[in-house]
């Protein structure tokens, strides 16, 4: 909030508030956003308490319906598939979806929207099409508590891997009911065995083993058993869940997906969890809004309304809502644009006040270094081909020193996407991209999140440029260069000003304001300045070797014929390679 807004709410004058910023060595004006620390700290020294609450917060509050239990009615499973890289996720999403949708449409077209409905026994199930668990849980950690049932893929001939406990792990937090798909059963070295035996230290036990979690074998290039995994997840759905919502009610449900759609403008993807969504409403997510215009299913058919389970694609809105937005319909217009511009103001300001923690530059990398809190430089690789990535990983590995290192966290090949941002954010990491460009999605959530990207499209330009950052980060080296040296020979005492030091420069020259070292007998005494500097009666700004001069020292009197002047400079050097800083000029005792 600004100054002015927060002297409100504490009742506190804003000049006071200004004053304790200023004491904090920070100007502000009456209309600046304040950080969260600053808040925290102004309240403090006010004497009153603060929650702070942020708008992201604010979604992960679920909201609370009385429904009637006569008005409840049944509503079809949602569920997402999870799983480790190549164990056939895409492949078996595309062969329900094939087997289930297209040989029940008109031309078998079917309109891809982010969600789809397969058909089992005349119950629906809709299934999330998620590019992978961090989608996944980046919804949730939103407060979309989308999904019902989670579908684990593990291939038969591999077995469980890093993102198979991965998945396991994400799908428990959001305590979802797990189903396990044993996958690639055609094949020649398949063991639905073996994936059992080691899914059973991940406690899943097997229902045929003494367990409670479903296991079914499919085959997805072959089609084969995808009858039996839909028949176990209704099967989960009806004994585990109590999957009813009220379709009388005012449609709400979190958005899946959004898009800018060249000639139809923003098109979101909505899962209606609540009520029912009809052409005409007037319909609010986060700070977009608007009314619905048109409804489109799965398989691209205009319908005029949707019922809870279902996901349908709206078009109508302002602007593209952000996935994991809670959509919710309004009494009217005025109402939907009203909340809309009150979240789309809350939001731009906290943007504005928040100092971005998570958020990397390279700019922000030097003063968090200061602070001592990052020696690493975490990079995120993305490349149009493998070889190019191992390439770039090779050359930058390359960069040693001390201070700082360049650490890679993740490398992938492909665009650059909104996970990739999403694990820049909650690594404190820049992204590099060579010969990729970010999507429209990744490019506005790296700019909400203050993340960083950099593409290229030449290897060396890329380890340069990195390599010009790291040493303009570098700790500027901090060097003692010897002016000149002289020898007290006479004291003339001043009353108004103390004792002047008569003397001789034997080497060097001597200059006015320079720092100078008091030496008798071979020991520093006294560091100070030069204050006064005079040749006869003038004042001077310099006196070079062979000539006399006055030397009046600053703040020390106590100068002694025969005492040496030893005159230096402090320069800060700064560095122009990753070698090793050179040690500082040590001082003279």
């Amino acid at each position: 909030m600004s100054v002015k807004d927060l002297s409100q709410a504490l009742g506190v004058p804003a000049a006071q508030i200004i004053k304790i910023m200023m004491g904090l060595g920070e100007m502000v004006t009456i209309t600046q956003s304040l950080s969260d620390e600053a808040v925290q700290v102004i309240a403090t020294e006010v004497k009153r308490d603060v929650t702070i609450k942020h708008v992201a917060e604010e979604d992960e509050l679920p909201e609370v319906f009385e429904d009637a239990p006569e008005d409840l009615v049944d509503r079809p499973p949602v569920v997402t598939i999870m799983g480790h890289v190549d164990h056939g996720k895409t492949t078996l999403l595309d062969a329900i979806r094939e087997a289930s949708v297209v040989e029940t449409e008109a031309g078998g077209i079917t309109q891809h929207i982010g969600a789809y409905q397969a058909q089992h026994d005349g119950r629906k199930i809709t299934f999330l099409d998620t590019p992978g668990h961090e989608a996944f849980t980046a919804m949730r950690a939103r407060g979309a508590e989308v999904t019902d049932i989670a579908v684990l893929v593990v291939a038969a001939d591999d077995g469980v891997k890093p993102q198979t406990q991965e998945s396991i792990a994400h799908a428990r937090a959001a305590e979802v009911p797990i189903v396990v798909a044993v996958n690639k059963i055609d094949r020649p070295d398949a063991d639905p065995q073996r994936v059992r035996q080691e899914l059973t230290q991940e406690d899943l036990q097997p229902e045929e083993w003494g367990g409670a979690t479903q296991y079914s074998d499919v085959s997805a290039r072959e089609k084969q058993n995808l009858d039996d995994l839909l028949e176990k997840v209704l099967l989960v759905a009806d004994a585990e869940l109590e999957l009813k919502a009220n379709p009388t009610a005012e449609a709400s449900g979190p958005i899946i997906e959004s898009r800018l759609d060249v000639g139809r403008g923003p098109v979101a993807t909505m899962l209606v969890q609540r009520g029912t969504l009809r052409v005409g409403d007037p319909i609010v997510a986060g700070d977009a809004w608007g009314k619905v215009r048109a409804l489109h299913t799965y398989r691209g058919e205009k319908v005029n309304e949707a019922r809870p389970g279902d996901p349908v694609e709206i078009i109508g809105f302002d602007q593209p809502p952000a996935a994991g937005d809670h959509a919710r319909v309004v009494e009217n217009d005025r109402q939907a644009r009203h909340l809309a511009q009150v979240r789309g103001e809350r939001v731009r300001r906290e943007q504005l006040a928040q100092r971005r923690p998570s958020g990397f530059s390279l700019d922000t990398l030097f003063s968090q270094m200061q602070e001592g809190a990052v020696q690493d430089l975490n990079l995120v690789i993305k490349a149009d081909v493998d070889g190019s990535v191992e390439a770039a990983v090779s050359e930058l590995q390359k960069i040693q020193h001390p201070e700082v290192r360049v650490n890679v966290i993740h490398t992938g090949v492909g665009g650059i996407s909104e996970n990739d941002v999403m694990l820049a954010t909650a690594s404190s990491a820049m992204i590099v991209g060579f010969n990729v460009r970010p999507n429209a999605e990744a490019r506005a959530l790296a700019e909400r999140e203050g993340v960083e990207i950099r593409t290229y499209n030449v290897i060396y330009r890329l380890t340069e440029d990195i390599e010009q950052a790291l040493v303009g980060l570098l700790k500027p080296v901090t060097t003692e260069e010897t002016l000149g040296e002289a020898e007290v020979r006479q004291l003339f005492r001043v009353s108004r000003l103390g004792t002047i030091a008569g003397s001789y420069v034997t080497s060097g020259v001597v200059r006015r304001n320079g720092k100078v070292r008091v030496v008798r007998d071979g020991t520093v005494i006294y560091d100070t300045t030069i204050s006064q500097l005079k040749r006869f009666k003038d004042d001077v700004r310099e006196v070079e070797e062979g000539f006399e001069c006055g030397i009046l020292l600053d703040g020390f009197n106590d100068v002694k014929e025969g005492d040496v002047l030893e005159v230096y400079e402090v320069r800060q050097v700064e560095r122009t390679d990753l070698s090793a800083a050179p040690e500082p000029t040590p001082a003279a005792t």
